[in-house]
């Protein structure tokens, strides 16, 4: 007979920001034990599942005791004696049974917390791989129903701004995509040596200081506009010998400095004595990064406008998306029906995958068929605070997105997924196929 669930037991462990996350482990009926923990966001948006904090004074309200009691009182015993290789009947048992809150944009959450479910969900999904003694970028391939497995274009986030850094810079992320390796290791090569490139750029240009790392690990150097970490990343390409093979893109996130009032972008946001006048309007956003995509070689472009601006991305990726991948993260926040408003409406053509945004495995394979069937490009990704869990590695493969950003070539949470990666590579051998310029479409829908 093939082993069941036994028991289900949570914990708080700490991200990497020093933040309390959700950890789970899931033993099965032969005493085998799987492992998943769930990373949190620094810029999230406002139609992501829930996030279930305990507030109050402990952790500056950031706690999850209420989430991890969630699971060990509520979603645990009502699991004992399933099978884990049923992920669909568990998800959707946890999402509608158990927790059973929505909204108008579908499951939200919002009773058991979408970090309690998605922590289950991961370790049952491993579970799931275990029992069927295959890997679990296999197992999550055979669950998506996809039949060929594709090895990443890594997105480096080599220079941080925004919310994720204490510099000027509006524009979140400034990432680099070796899309012209010929392997994933050859694209590690070529991205770590950007990164030691860049951070001599920058040691040179803003001294020493300027070489410590944001969140993500890429440099936070005091950069006064835009246009000058794009500079930074064409020299550091040139220095390191890539020119052509690696390409840039950006995530702007621009819901963060997005004025709901006079609905214009304050590029001016982190500014303490700011005047407004860095103000622009949408249509002169979208003038700025045409003016971006002219001089450097840029190919994806993620959150150029806020998470309710329809008519700005629609208008861009009109405009620019044959050649320039337009990305929605706070925008579609991997939500199969923001996905399909935005397939009507032309909005974007790709998606961010963050499986913590919906909660579940189940619904985030949902998101990525829409997203394929539409002709989309699929972006995996980590968050800001992250753990040493390696999933979304496993994931990116499994389901053949062509791509993932996991920050910089640096620190032990980001590096986990890259490396993870590498052994994916070398265990698939002469199978294994590397996106690379095909990033945008590596595989027919499935």
């Amino acid at each position: 007979m093939a082993p069941s669930i036994q028991q289900v037991k949570a914990r708080t462990i700490f991200d990497s920001r020093g933040n309390p996350t959700v950890e789970v482990d899931v033993v099965l009926s032969d005493k085998s034990c799987y492992r998943a923990a769930v990373p949190s966001g620094a810029s999230t948006g406002v139609y992501e599942a829930l996030e279930l904090r305990d507030g109050g004074k402990d952790y500056m309200g950031k706690g999850v005791s209420k989430a991890v009691n969630n699971v060990n009182a509520i979603i645990g015993p009502a699991l004992v004696g399933k099978d884990p290789t049923d992920q669909t009947g568990i998800d959707n048992f946890m999402v509608h049974e158990l927790d059973g809150t929505q909204n108008k944009w579908g499951w939200c959450k919002q009773k058991l917390g979408a970090n309690a479910i998605l922590a289950v969900s991961l370790a049952v999904c491993k579970a799931g791989a275990g029992v069927s003694k295959i890997p679990l970028y296999l197992h999550i391939a055979n669950l998506a129903g996809n039949k060929k497995l594709v090895l990443p274009v890594p997105a480096f986030n080599v220079i941080n701004g925004g919310s994720h850094a204490g510099n000027k810079l509006a524009m979140q992320e400034f990432m680099v995509l070796p899309v012209g390796a010929s392997s994933f290791r050859e694209a590690m090569k070529m991205g770590a040596e950007v990164y030691h490139s860049l951070k001599a750029v920058i040691k040179k240009k803003y001294g020493l200081d300027a070489t410590n790392v944001g969140d993500e690990g890429g440099f936070a150097p005091s950069i006064q506009e835009n246009k000058e970490g794009l500079e930074l990343l064409k020299t550091a390409i040139e220095k390191a010998g890539y020119t052509g093979k690696v390409l840039i893109g950006m995530d702007v996130a621009a819901s963060e400095f997005y004025n709901e009032k006079d609905k214009q972008y304050d590029l001016n946001f982190k500014e303490e004595n700011n005047d407004g006048s860095e103000k622009i309007s949408g249509d002169k956003l979208i003038t700025l990064y045409e003016s971006f995509i002219k001089d450097y070689p840029i190919v994806s472009i993620e959150d150029p406008f806020d998470q309710d601006d329809w008519e700005h991305y629609a208008k861009f990726t009109a405009k620019v998306g044959k050649d320039v991948q337009i990305v929605g993260d706070d925008l579609l926040v991997t939500n199969p029906k923001r996905v399909q408003q935005a397939i009507s409406e032309k909005s974007c053509n790709a998606l961010l995958l963050k499986v913590n945004q919906i909660g579940t495995v189940t619904e985030s394979i949902e998101a990525v068929k829409l997203s394929k069937q539409a002709g989309w490009g699929v972006m995996t990704s980590h968050r800001s605070g992250e753990t040493e869990d390696t999933f979304i590695a496993d994931l990116a493969v499994g389901l053949a997105t062509g791509q993932i950003k996991t920050g910089a070539p640096c620190r032990s949470e980001r590096l986990a997924k890259y490396n993870q990666l590498l052994r994916i590579e070398e265990e698939l051998g002469d199978a294994a196929v590397y996106a690379g310029a095909n990033f945008r479409k590596p595989v027919e829908p499935y």
